[in-house]
C-alpha cells in the first residue's frame, strides 16, 4: 500500500451559517400558546411557568420567569429571613449567569433595573444560537400592544457579557425599528422613561424582558402591563392573600400578554424567532497523479502466491478504479474514509481531482 503526503495548500477551511425553524414542527412562528395547570401549581411553578405550543402535544417552547433583586413578588421561604423567595432565587441565578457579578444589576438602555422577565427558550428547539434580526415579539396589556425586535442592525460595536453577545430590545418588527412617527417612544426604539425593552441574549437563546418598561404609560411606549393579587411595582416583599402565588401571577401576566396579542391581532401578534447553526468544513484536496495508483494489491489485480500481475497486459497498461479515499495520520492509522459516488478510472494517461468534505 503507498500513501501520499498531503501538502498544507491541500486543506480548505470553510464556516457557513445555516438559519432554520425554532419551534416544534419547523414551524417559523408560534400562533397559539399554553400552560400547564399541573406544571403552575407544582412547586417549579413558583419558579417558572413553561410555555407550550398545543395542549395536546405539551411540546415546551419556551419558559417564564420573574427575577426581582430583593425578593419582592412571592412568599419568602422562611419568614424570619426577609427577602429570600423564589423570585429573588430567580435574580441571582441570572445574575450569576449573564453577569457574573453578584454586585451588578441589568441595564436595559441606560436605566438600571432591578427586576426583568427571562423567556429562555427550550434547549433542544435551536442549534447554536438565536437568529439576530429573526425576532417578533407581540405583547397586549390593558394599554394596548407592542411589538418588541433586536437592535442588531443599528448597532456598530457589539455588546458582550457573561453570557456571549447582548443587545437591545426595541419597538419593530424582524430586526427593524418601527417608524418612530407612530410609536409612543424615543427615536431609538426604546421607552420614553425605562430605557429599552431588555435584552436579547442569543448565545444562551434567551430573551429578557424590562418589566418597568412594559408597566409604562401609553405616553412613554408601554402597555400598562400589571399584576393580579396585590403584587405591585416595586421592592416591596409581599405575602399572597390568594390561591395563586403573586410570582405566579406575574408569570401568568406575561404570558396573558403573549397569548392575547396572538388572540386579538391574528398573524400579526404570532412570535417568530429563528436559530443560527455555524458548520464548519474542512475541505481536503485529493490528487492521485498520472504515475501513482496505478497498480492495485486486489487478488483480482495479482497472485497471491507470488505477488506477480496476473495478465500481463496490465504490466506496462494497468487500469484500476478509484472507489474510497482514506486519510491517515503519521502513523498510518486510519482516521476518515471517503466514498466516491461512482468508480473512476485510473491509468498512466489519467489524473485525477478529489474533493474530500469533513463536516463538524
Amino acid at each position: 500500500m503507498s500513501f501520499n503526503r498531503l501538502d498544507p495548500s491541500d486543506f480548505v477551511v470553510s464556516s457557513d451559517a445555516i438559519s432554520s425553524t425554532l419551534f416544534s414542527n419547523n414551524s417559523p412562528s408560534l400562533t397559539a400558546v399554553f400552560t400547564s395547570s399541573a406544571q403552575v401549581a407544582s412547586s417549579a411553578g413558583n419558579y417558572y411557568v413553561n410555555i407550550y405550543n398545543s395542549a395536546a402535544t405539551e411540546s415546551i417552547q419556551f419558559a417564564i420567569a420573574y427575577g426581582n433583586e430583593p425578593g419582592s413578588g412571592s412568599l419568602v421561604y422562611n419568614t424570619a429571613v426577609n427577602g429570600k423567595s423564589p423570585t429573588g432565587t430567580i435574580w441571582g441565578q441570572w445574575q450569576d449567569l449573564v453577569l457574573g457579578d453578584e454586585n451588578t444589576r441589568f441595564v436595559f438602555g441606560a436605566v438600571t433595573s432591578s427586576e426583568f422577565f427571562a423567556l429562555p427558550m427550550e434547549r433542544a428547539r435551536y442549534k447554536d444560537s438565536l437568529f439576530l434580526g429573526s425576532l417578533s415579539l407581540t405583547l397586549s396589556g390593558s394599554s394596548g400592544s407592542i411589538t418588541l425586535t433586536d437592535n442588531s442592525q443599528y448597532v456598530t460595536a457589539v455588546q458582550f457579557c457573561e453570557a456571549g453577545r447582548v443587545f437591545q430590545l426595541i419597538t419593530g418588527s424582524t430586526g427593524v425599528r418601527a417608524n418612530i412617527t407612530t410609536q409612543r417612544n424615543t427615536a431609538d426604539g426604546y421607552s420614553a422613561n425605562s430605557g429599552s425593552y431588555g435584552w436579547l441574549l442569543p448565545d444562551i437563546g434567551t430573551i429578557l424582558l424590562n418589566p418597568m418598561a412594559l408597566a409604562d404609560f401609553p405616553a412613554s411606549g408601554g402597555i400598562g402591563l400589571g399584576y393580579s393579587g396585590s403584587y405591585q411595582w416595586g421592592p416591596q416583599v409581599v405575602v399572597s392573600t390568594g390561591s395563586q402565588s403573586p410570582v405566579t401571577s406575574a408569570n401568568i401576566s406575561l404570558y396573558t400578554a403573549i397569548s392575547q396579542s396572538m388572540t386579538k391581532l391574528g398573524t400579526i401578534g404570532d412570535f417568530y424567532l429563528n436559530s443560527q447553526e455555524t458548520i464548519t468544513s474542512d475541505f481536503i484536496f485529493v490528487r492521485p497523479r498520472s504515475s501513482e495508483f496505478n497498480y492495485s494489491e486486489n487478488p483480482s489485480f495479482i497472485s497471491g502466491s507470488t505477488g506477480e500481475v496476473l495478465y500481463s497486459s496490465f504490466i506496462n497498461n494497468p487500469q484500476t478504479y478509484i472507489t474510497t479515499v482514506g486519510l491517515y495520520n503519521d502513523n498510518n492509522e486510519l482516521l476518515a474514509v471517503a466514498k466516491l459516488s461512482r468508480p473512476l478510472p485510473k491509468d498512466f494517461t489519467k489524473e485525477a481531482l478529489i474533493r474530500v468534505k469533513l463536516d463538524f
